[in-house]
C-alpha cells in the first residue's frame, strides 16, 4: 500500500512539473495530434520541416508574448519529431538565440538541413541596430541538438546587401537547399529576395550574393524545394501574407510566377511555410493564429496539410483544414 501512494505521488509530482515546464525543459514529452493546430500546448511559429532516417523534424520558433500584449516575443526555438505524423515527440529546448555569443536575441525564422552526418541549422537572430537582423548557423551530430554556433560569427549581415534594400531587417528568413550535384544553396530576404552558394562546409558563402527577379509583391519567408526536375520557390507575398509560388528549370532561374498557392491564414498577419515529402506524400507546414482564446499575429501555432501538383508540375492550392493530415 504504501509503495503504491509513493509510486502515485511520484507520478503526481512527474505531471506537475511537466505541465508548468519545468520537467519538458530537459525530458522528451509524447503527444498525439488532433487534426489542426498539430500543436495545441505551446504557441510555435515559423515551423521548417525536416525529413531524416525515417522521421519528420519540425523546427519552430516559440511565441512567448503574454495576452493581451501584441509584440514578437520569442526567445527560443523548439523542435518536434514523428515516425508517423500522429504521434510526436518534444525534445528540449536544442537553441537559443543567447547561444550565438554576438546575437542580441529574437529566434526568428529557421531551417535545418543535413550533410555528411552534420546538422546544420541556419537562424534570424537580432543584430546591430535594433531593428537590424542577421543569418547564424549552429551545427549539431544530432537532428535533435545540442547546436553550438559553427562560426562564432554571423554568416549574413546588413551591410552584405545594402546595395539592394536600405532597411536593416531583409537578412532574415534563411532556407537551404542541396542539389543533385551536391552545390548548396541558401535564400533569405526581405523585401527583397537573395540567394547565394554555399561552400561544401556549409558555413561560409561560396560567391557573391544575388537578388531572386521575377517575384511578384516578395514579403519574406522564402522556402525552396525540388521536384521531377522543377525547382519550387514560395514565399509569403503581400500584408496580411498570403503563400505564392514560382517555378524554374534552373535554380538560378528564370523564375516564372504561378500565383497563389496558399490564402491568408486564420487569424495570422504573417504566414511562413515549408513544403516536404514524407513516405511518398507531400505536405505543406504552416502556422495560423486559431487557438482559443489568446492565439493570433503574436501567438502562433504550426499546422500541417497535403500539397498535391497537377500533372504539369504546378501545385494545386493548399486547402487549409482544421481536421488536419489525421
Amino acid at each position: 500500500m504504501l509503495r503504491n501512494r509513493i509510486s502515485g505521488l511520484i507520478l503526481l509530482c512527474a505531471a506537475l512539473l511537466s505541465s508548468s515546464g519545468i520537467f519538458a525543459e530537459t525530458q522528451d514529452t509524447t503527444f498525439v495530434a488532433n487534426g489542426n493546430p498539430l500543436i495545441k500546448h505551446k504557441f510555435t511559429a515559423d515551423p521548417a520541416g525536416l525529413v531524416h532516417n525515417g522521421k519528420v523534424y519540425i523546427y519552430a520558433g516559440h511565441d512567448q508574448c503574454p495576452a493581451p500584449k501584441e509584440r514578437y516575443e520569442m526567445n527560443e526555438w523548439l523542435v518536434f519529431s514523428s515516425s508517423d505524423m500522429k504521434t510526436w515527440t518534444e525534445h528540449p529546448i536544442p537553441l537559443k538565440p543567447s547561444d550565438f555569443s554576438w546575437a542580441k536575441g529574437d529566434a526568428w525564422a529557421s531551417q535545418v538541413i543535413e550533410r555528411d552526418g552534420k546538422f546544420y541549422w541556419y537562424v534570424a537572430v537580432s543584430h546591430g541596430t535594433i531593428h537590424g537582423k542577421a543569418i547564424g548557423v549552429a551545427v549539431s551530430d544530432s537532428p535533435t541538438g545540442p547546436f553550438r554556433d559553427a562560426r562564432g560569427s554571423a554568416l549574413i549581415t546588413n551591410d552584405m546587401t545594402t546595395e539592394y534594400t536600405k532597411i536593416s531587417w531583409d537578412d532574415i528568413d534563411p532556407t537551404v537547399i542541396i542539389d543533385d550535384d551536391g552545390q548548396a544553396y541558401l535564400f533569405w530576404g526581405n523585401t527583397q529576395c537573395y540567394y547565394a552558394k554555399l561552400k561544401k562546409n556549409m558555413i561560409e558563402l561560396d560567391g557573391p550574393i544575388m537578388p531572386v527577379k521575377n517575384l511578384p509583391r516578395f514579403t519574406e519567408a522564402p522556402w525552396i524545394h525540388k521536384y521531377k526536375g522543377w525547382y519550387y520557390l514560395s514565399y509569403a507575398s503581400e500584408f496580411p501574407e498570403k503563400i505564392c509560388y514560382a517555378m524554374s528549370r534552373n535554380i538560378n532561374g528564370p523564375w516564372e510566377y504561378k500565383g497563389i498557392l496558399n490564402e491568408i491564414a486564420g487569424n495570422s498577419n504573417t504566414n511562413h511555410q515549408s513544403i516536404i515529402e514524407f513516405k511518398n506524400n507531400w505536405f505543406f507546414i504552416y502556422h495560423n493564429g486559431s487557438i482559443n482564446t489568446q492565439g493570433g499575429s503574436f501567438r502562433r501555432s504550426v499546422c500541417i496539410d497535403r500539397l498535391f501538383y497537377n500533372n504539369d508540375g504546378t501545385i494545386k492550392r493548399i486547402n487549409m483544414t482544421t481536421e488536419g493530415i489525421n
